[in-house]
Order: structure tokens, then sequence, then C-alpha cells
């Protein structure tokens, strides 16, 4: 016999062991299988410094449905997880730790020993995040678990910096980069904020070399002058003609510097004369590199003003905006200053503000990159789920710079090229050179920066299948099927992966990308320590089950959109947990059942035809909502259903059969109880793993996994239209009847004869003995006109029948009446006071607003309900 489900669902003693037992029946392996359909997601590696917040909690639970979704439908399904190696964050994290426990910074320590100690913290934390994934239920294959610092990984980053560098498309070369004081690394495009800031427009008055005069700039940065290397106008500027080609004094360093025009230099802009800093500014550069400027670094890695910097020289640069402002002022080269707003980049991670600072750095050339990777999108290989995100992806995409990939860090991936101590020759090979392929001399110098974090991510859909080597995985499973990932990451990550992916693979790394949007709190803020808002999903998870909190998560979450997190919601579906177990309990209790068959169509009743034609329309809807995405919306069919369909009706229909002599009769009540209730089971497993899986294994079943089971499919012979309609409409006259009871609180026990007026008499009369138990009916008469008389007669409308009953069946009216009089009483007393006020002119002219329109509606509600008061003792007195 099967085995009885305990009185009270408790997830802490059911999840772990559920969970063991997918592990020990190797349940989440993804093999290359020539008789199945690959089905392959790469799971956004967390770093490892990272611990289960709401947005992996999401994000882990939509790539879970998927995967569970895909593998039940019979596609041989991998899910790839791994782990990031997060060079900024896990440095920082490491030498914070140094410093607090040893007082000793990395210098100290050394590069190698430094490694050492980072790859000890790794292997001590590093796994952390992982078994708090498993909590939630995912189904990964643990067995190919990756990490973007892993052997494999590393020959793929290795392979792909020097295809790169070989075709000319990695170059080193002195830019403007976005660099943070702060962190002292370089940083690309995609990882600096831009916030508007307050500050101020400071006019600075340049005296001409000859004494004729000056020219006027304007500048929101003046810590950056002493780096001023020329004065740039516009060519078509009447006022400056005579001037370009002669010099100008820089005010403070007093050196001289030239006046060039440049069309960069906006036609009646500002004062019309701009101050050129090259290695303070992208676009002074690039007019420096026309005009030959000469390039003065005046900011140093550390934020604070170099030796170029005259007298500020060690002074940190906003400390030096202020004393050079006074300078100028003193001076007399200040002629005002303005309050001005500007976006001001910030670093995503520290939050500081970023310096453009000149710096030989290692760049990737994007525009040959973005030429595919823009086809690819445009053309519908790679699929933006929702649409509109393809358009974000398409305008970053078309004014992409080249990405600076190089970090001033010791924990990455060390950049493979080694300098000539002799002939400047730079090597970059595939095994570590020891001679130089131009000079032959044996002194040779590394590079000691390592590569951006996003560079060996960008790779993570083909690296973590065995690539540069022509493996099996590779062959099968890639182009992996869908990517899921937030919408911030777009630029990040989706975009690197796409451009990798065509020039490494030549094809692209993913069918689809399903973006998704941010946990918010219950009021709409960002999740975050700042705020103290963040709530722990293991915390939730241990209190409501992590199916609870995966159901949370995903109803009413629609693709791109943010979501807001609402513990209240957890208790509703930790409710909606013990529905779907108590409803359960109470099918095995009736259950004689060893094996669930569903009976021949001509032994099933009409209430069985109808909850599977419902069903049947429910697999076929669900499964066309997942494989449209739309997830949020499939959770909540399958919910609905459950409660409402199953629990609330259709248990409740089989109650009469169940108790019953006839056996027969029983025996096709329990089978179909038990078929709906498992294919049930099969569509809310993806969505609640674990008590579906629970429940299924104390069913009658053959499969030895619910989580291997094969998907429900809509079958032609299950759609019975003419039962359902029927069976709908007898529903829909019991839901009437007893909504009309409840208002007038009249108590089940209270029988009253029902006079249904219909067209169709046989619908209801095969439904009569349902009206009878579940409506509180005496006894159900048919007929197709309405009662001549219908005074002291209560009438319920439904689509297509009125229902009759004899008010004194229901209700002692004279008690009713009484009831109402006293009722109404109260609330005439209550508009009195109410009108009495909104009367004084004192309380309407000095009452705040709010108050007045208060009283107003408050007034208005009682008139409302006299009139309802009114009707019901008149329909008693008709």
């Amino acid at each position: 016999m099967n085995k009885e489900l305990s009185k009270v669902y408790e997830p802490q003693q059911v999840e772990s062991r559920i969970y063991q037992m997918w592990m020990d029946g190797n349940c989440f392996r993804g093999e290359p299988d020539p008789e199945k359909k690959p089905f392959s997601i790469v799971m956004p590696p967390p770093n490892v410094t990272g611990q289960l917040h709401m947005g992996h909690a999401l994000d882990s639970t939509l790539q879970d449905i998927l995967t569970r979704f895909k593998r039940m439908q019979g596609y041989s399904a991998l899910w790839l997880p791994g782990t990031d190696h997060a060079g900024i964050a896990t440095q920082i994290k490491v030498e914070e730790e140094l410093r607090v426990k040893e007082g000793k910074t990395r210098y100290d320590l050394g590069r190698e020993k430094f490694l050492q100690r980072v790859w000890q913290w790794k292997e001590k934390y590093g796994d952390r995040i992982v078994e708090q994934q498993k909590k939630m239920g995912v189904s990964c294959d643990w067995s190919r678990a990756r990490f973007t610092m892993d052997e494999g990984c590393s020959k793929a980053v290795r392979e792909t910096f020097c295809e790169l560098y070989d075709k000319g498309m990695i170059y080193k070369g002195s830019r403007i980069i976005n660099w943070c004081p702060h962190c002292i690394t370089a940083l690309s495009d995609a990882e600096v904020e831009y916030v508007d800031k307050p500050g101020h427009l400071w006019y600075i008055r340049y005296p001409l070399a000859d004494g004729s005069g000056d020219l006027v700039v304007a500048t929101t940065r003046p810590e950056t002058m002493m780096g001023d290397t020329g004065v740039a106008v516009n060519p078509e500027d009447e006022r400056f003609r005579a001037l370009v080609g002669k010099k100008c004094i820089l005010p403070i360093m007093n050196r001289e510097i030239p006046i060039v025009a440049d069309d960069y230099v906006e036609l009646g802009f500002g004062t019309g004369a701009v101050k050129m800093t090259p290695a303070h500014d992208p676009n002074d550069f690039e007019v420096g590199l026309r005009h030959n400027l000469e390039v003065i670094r005046c900011i140093g890695d550390d934020g604070k003003i170099n030796e170029n910097g005259g007298p500020y020289n060690g002074m940190d640069r906003y400390e030096c905006r202020k004393q050079i402002v006074k300078d100028l002022e003193e001076q007399g080269y200040l002629i005002k200053a303005e309050p001005y707003n500007h976006n001001v980049g910030t670093c995503y991670r520290c939050h500081n503000d970023v310096e453009p600072l000149i710096s030989a750095q290692w760049f990737v050339k994007m525009e040959p990159l973005a030429k595919e990777a823009l086809r690819v999108v445009q053309e519908g290989e790679v699929k933006f789920v929702p649409e509109r995100f393809a358009k974000t992806y398409t305008n970053w995409m078309e004014n992409v710079h080249d990405w600076c990939i190089s970090r001033q860090l010791w924990w990455g991936h060390q950049i493979p090229a080694w300098t000539c101590d002799e002939c400047g020759h730079i090597n970059v090979d595939r095994e570590d050179p020891t001679k130089c392929a131009k000079c032959g001399s044996t002194h040779l110098t590394r590079d000691p920066d390592v590569l951006d974090t996003w560079f060996s991510s960008a790779l993570w859909p083909f690296s973590t299948l065995g690539w540069p080597d022509k493996t099996e995985d590779l062959a099968y499973f890639y182009p992996t099927s869908v990517m899921v990932t937030g919408y911030d990451i777009i630029f990040f990550w989706v975009a690197r992966m796409i451009f990798s992916g065509c020039e490494q693979m030549k094809k692209i790394p993913f069918h689809t990308v399903l973006i998704h949007g941010l946990v918010r709190d219950d009021k709409g803020r960002k999740m975050s320590k700042s705020l103290g808002n963040g709530i722990d999903p293991l915390e939730m998870a241990e209190k409501y089950g992590a199916d609870a909190l995966r159901f949370n998560l995903i109803t009413g979450n629609s693709p791109g959109n943010d979501t807001r997190f609402y513990t209240e919601k957890c208790e509703a579906m930790r409710n909606f947990a013990n529905k779907i177990w108590n409803a359960s309990r109470f099918v095995m209790m009736n259950l004689t059942i060893d094996r669930c068959e569903l009976p021949a169509a001509d032994k099933l009743e009409q209430e069985d035809k109808w909850v599977l034609s419902k069903l049947n329309t429910l697999v076929k809807e669900v499964t066309e909502n997942l494989d449209s995405y739309e997830i949020g919306v499939a959770s909540a069919k399958v919910y609905d259903f459950l409660w409402d369909t199953y629990c609330d009706w259709y248990i409740e229909l089989t109650k009469t059969r169940m108790g019953g002599e006839d056996e027969n009769a029983k025996l096709t009540a329990q089978n179909v109880l038990c078929y709906v209730l498992t294919q049930l089971l099969k569509l809310l497993h993806p969505f609640m793993p674990f008590i579906t899986e629970e429940i299924f294994q104390a069913l009658p079943h053959e499969d030895a996994f619910l989580m291997t089971a094969k998907w429900p499919e809509y079958r032609e012979e299950l759609n019975f239209p003419v039962e359902e309609a029927a069976m709908e409409a007898v529903m829909d006259t019991i839901k009437a009847i007893r909504a009309r009871r409840a208002e007038m609180n009249v108590p089940p026990s209270k029988k009253a004869e029902v006079l249904l007026v219909t067209a169709t008499p046989d619908i209801y009369a095969q439904g009569m003995h349902f009206i009878q138990r579940l409506a509180y009916a005496g006894e159900v008469t048919f007929s197709d006109v309405a009662p001549a008389d219908v005074t002291s007669l209560l009438s319920v409308v439904t689509h297509n029948a009125t229902a009759y009953m004899p008010l004194s069946e229901l209700v002692d009216i004279a008690a009713e009446l009484e009831r109402i009089t006293k009722e109404k009483e109260k609330v005439e007393n209550g508009l009195r006071i109410v009108e009495q006020k909104l009367s004084n002119e004192k309380f309407v002219s000095k009452a705040p607003e709010a108050v007045v329109n208060a009283e107003k509606e408050k007034a208005a509600k009682y008139k409302e309900l006299i009139v309802k008061l009114e009707e019901s003792a008149k329909a008693m007195q008709a």
C-alpha cells in the first residue's frame, strides 16, 4: 500500500531529505543523448565572495523552473553551475582580512604568497553560495561545477587573448581610461555609473602671451588645469579667428600654451574657448592628437596631485580644487563661479568619483566585434524577452568604445604578455616564453596586470563546455538554450558573451535572453546594506519553506519588470502548500487502489469529464506559457486550478461517491482523483519541487521520481466541451445561491425549496444532487417559465437559469425586519452627526481639505447603506 502523509507538512524536515534523494538518484545529470533534444543553461556565476540574496534566489528559481520543465518534457537538460573569481571584490576581502588579523598589506607578502592566501580563502568560503543555492532546490549538474579560474577556463582565457592579439584586435596603448583612485584600478565604460551631482562652473581668465588681452574659459574641474596644454576654439568663430596660432599663459603655472582651432568646440556654447587637458579628458585627448598637444598628467593613481601639479603636489584632488579656486581669485584670474549640476562618473563598486586618466592599458578593439554582435540580435538569431531590451542592447553596441581589459590587481588571470628588457618587444604566447621572439634575449618581464573579470565571464557559455578543445558536450549543448539574467548586466555581461561567442565559436552563445527585474522591498526600494532593508532568502526558506519562497518570487512577476517582496505573500504561499498537503492527505486516506488508471470515458461521470476537460486545457495553456517564458502567468493558472477547481470543487463533488455503496463508482472517483492530482503535481513541480515530490512518492506511481516523470500533454480524447459547459452551469447556480444566502446570513442548516427556471432542465437534472447538497437546497423543481407571482420569492440569476426560493424558508421575516429597522436607525444617527459637521461653516473652512473630504465620503456611504436597508425591508414585506 501507499505510504501515509503526516498530519502537518513540515518543509524543514522534508526539503533536505528530498534534495539528497535526487542527488543520490543522479537526477540532475545532463549528458549528451542523440535520442533526445538538448536543453542547456549556464548559470550566471555568482561571485565566490557572495552570500545568497533575493536577486540570486529569483535568478535561480527562474532557471530551475525552465530546466525542470524541459527535463520532464524529455529533453536532455543540462543546467551548468559555477562561480566567478570576482577579481576586485575577492582581493579587497582578503586584503581586509590580512590588515585586520595581521596588520599587513599584500605588498608585505608579495604577489605569490598573497595569491596563495586568496586561493586558501576561496577554498574555505567559495562554496558557501553553492550550498545556499541547494537550499533553494536548484537542479544543477553539480558534477560539472566550474570556476572562472579553473584550469579549463584559464586555458580558454589565454587562447582568446592570444587569438585576438594575433588578429590585431587586442592592443596596448596610452589612452584615457576610467580610473578609480579608491580601488586603484582601471574600469571599463560599463563599470562606471553616472550620478547627477551639484557642482560649479568656474570662469577663468587666460591672458594672451603678447599682452593684447585674454581668453575666458569655463571649467567644472579647475584641479586639472595644471595639465592644460592648449585652448581650443571653433574655426568658424569670428571672435577668435585672429587668435588661432597664438599663445596664452596658463594661470598659476605661468606656462605658455597654444590656441588651436577644432570642430570639437561647439559654436555658441559657453564662452567659446575650451581649455584642453589631454591627460584627463577623453575628448581633449583626441583634440590633442590632432594638434600634437603635449600630454601632462597631474593627478596620480591615488587621486592626489603629482609632481606636475606645482604648488599643489601631494594634495587630494578635491582639497586642491578648493585651494586653486582660492588662489585664482586672489591672483585676479577668477571672473565668476556659477552653480552647475552635471553627470559625474562613479565606480560601480565603491561609488567614489572616477578619474579620467591617461594610462598605458590593454584594450579590445570593439568595432569589428560589434558588427556581428549587432546583426545576430537585429536578425532575431538571439531574441530578448521582453523584446524592448534588444533596443537597450543595440543602442549600447552601436556606441561602444574600445574595451579596457587590464586591471591593476593581483587576483585574476594575469595578462600573458612579456616585454623584452633588451629590445622592448611584447611577446604574447599560449605557453610562457623563455626568450624574446624578436631578439632572442632571455630577459623578459611579465605584465603585472590581470584581465577584467568580465573577460573570462564573457567566455562562460563555451569555456564551461570544454572550449578550446572540441568536446562532445560543446558539440551537443552549444549554443545554449537560454540565458536568464537581470537587466542591470546587459552591458557588463550579455553583450560581451554575444560578441565573444560570435568571434570565438562563430556561433551565438544562446538563442534567448530572458531578462528579469530587481527584487525590491515592499515599499519599492532597492534592497541594500545602507538602507538595512535586505531580506535573507535563507531565513524565509527556513521559516516558510523553499517552495513558498520560490512561489512568492514568481507569482505576479513578468519578464523585465521589478517585483516587490512581501513577507505576507510567503505566508500565503505556505498556506497554499498546506492546502495541497491536506487535499492530498484526504485523497490518500480514501484510496484503496495500488495503481492509478484513468477509467474509460463511458465509466466517467459528468463531474469527472468536467475536471479532466479543464485539466486538459490547463496542460495546454501552462505548457504554452512556459514555452513563451510567461512563468508568472503559468504559476497563477496552476495555483487557481489546484485551489479552486480541484480542492474546493472536485474533491467536494466526489464525496458522495467516495462514501457511497457502489464500488465501481467509488473506484472511478478514486482513479480520477488520483490521476488529476498526479498531473497537477507534475504541472506544479517546476515551481514547488519539494512538496510535489514528497506527495508523489506517497501516491501510487510508476516513475522513480516526479522530477524525471513525463510532463503532461494535451489529449484530444480528454476534451469534453459539452459536459464541461453543463457542469459549469450547475456550479454557477450553486455559487449564486450560496452567495445570496451568505449575504442574508442564512446558515447551511436552513434548507429551502429551489425552483429552477431554465430552457435546459436536463443539464440541471443531472446535477440536482449537487445543488441539493452544496447549495443547501430542499426539493429542486424545474420549469421553463417564471412563476406568475414572485412576491415573497427570492430570485438568483445565472447566465442560463433563474433560481427562485421562498423567502420565508430562508429567514424569520419578523426578526429580520426588526434587525433592519435597528440597523437603519443606527446609520441614520451616524448620518445626522456627519451632516451637522458639514453644515458648520467654521469646520468646513478651517479643517484640512482631506478631513472635510473624508466626512463627505462618510455621508455618501451612510446614504447608500440606508437605501440598501430600505430595499431589503421592501423585498421582505412584498
